[in-house]
């Protein structure tokens, strides 16, 4: 289906909507041989709660981001590639129903979609489009994938010190493990390059194990040569979990197909030519 739709009228039409959508701070979605498969509105997982979040698949990227304005404005975008996505299907749990796990090395996290099909739906285009990606770019599968946070909610005392939280004494998480830890367990600030190229938040103990392996790779030099251990001063959270505006309704899972335009009744999502 890709190789059909890759130079067609349409293709490039959806494609520049989506870019303009994400304007001025997005980047250029337009690539020769890229293909819009699917979009559609899903449930993640923040560190405080689940979020709206428009989510765009492509035959070699998986975009999403914060919706300000359904089909008309996003923010905080962000791209991944598929060749550095691993899908997890899960059981339903009491809080998530229809759930799935996407890693990834910079992020990994919680999904949710408004019904099983849908939630299958979506993981076989992304497997499908996943298997092509890698067979047509030769390139290797990622195997080292960030670890999924655990959510504030989850823990009302420090996981490394056992202090409660208060209104005072925050929570924060450790880049690493992913623990919900305070803010005294969590001062040092280290360079995980498959998360971000500035240093980030780590707890002590996981920043400890960091440079002993650091130190263990150069065979005896100073550990800290390979890390900028800088103390930034820290946001407490990042922009995409920042709070979005809840939406009354799931929107409506938009897939391509090859056929004519069709709307199939009580169903969540609608094929597109």
């Amino acid at each position: 289906m890709a190789p059909r739709l890759a130079f067609t009228e349409d293709n490039a039409l959806r494609i520049a909507a989506v870019e303009r959508a994400f304007a001025p701070s997005g980047k250029s979605l337009s690539k020769p041989g890229r293909v819009l498969v699917g979009e559609g509105r899903l449930m993640k997982l923040c560190r405080r709660s689940l979020q709206p979040k428009m989510f765009f698949l492509f035959n070699d990227i998986i975009v999403y981001g914060s919706i300000v304005v359904h089909r008309l404005w996003y923010k905080n975008q962000h791209i991944i590639p598929l060749e550095d996505i691993v899908i997890e299907d899960l059981a339903d749990s009491l809080e998530m129903k229809n759930q799935w796990l996407l890693r990834t090395p910079k992020k990994s996290f919680y999904m949710s979609a408004a019904s099983e099909k849908e939630k299958q739906a979506w993981i076989c285009h992304i497997i499908e489009c996943r298997e092509q990606q890698l067979i047509s770019s030769r390139k290797e599968p990622t195997t080292s994938f960030a670890t999924t946070w655990i959510p504030d909610r989850a823990s009302q005392i420090c996981m490394r010190c056992a202090d409660k939280f208060t209104v005072t004494q925050r929570r924060h998480h450790c880049r690493q493990c992913g623990f919900v830890v305070c803010n005294s367990c969590s001062k040092c600030r280290i360079v995980i390059p498959a998360i971000s190229k500035k240093p980030v938040r780590v707890c002590t103990l996981c920043f400890n194990t960091l440079l002993c392996e650091k130190a263990k790779e150069e065979a005896g030099k100073r550990s800290s040569d390979g890390f900028d251990l800088e103390m930034p001063v820290y946001e407490a959270s990042s922009d995409e979990d920042s709070d979005e505006r809840e939406e009354d309704d799931m929107m409506p899972i938009r897939w391509v197909k090859s056929q004519n335009i069709y709307h199939p009744k009580n169903t969540c999502f609608a094929y597109l030519e």
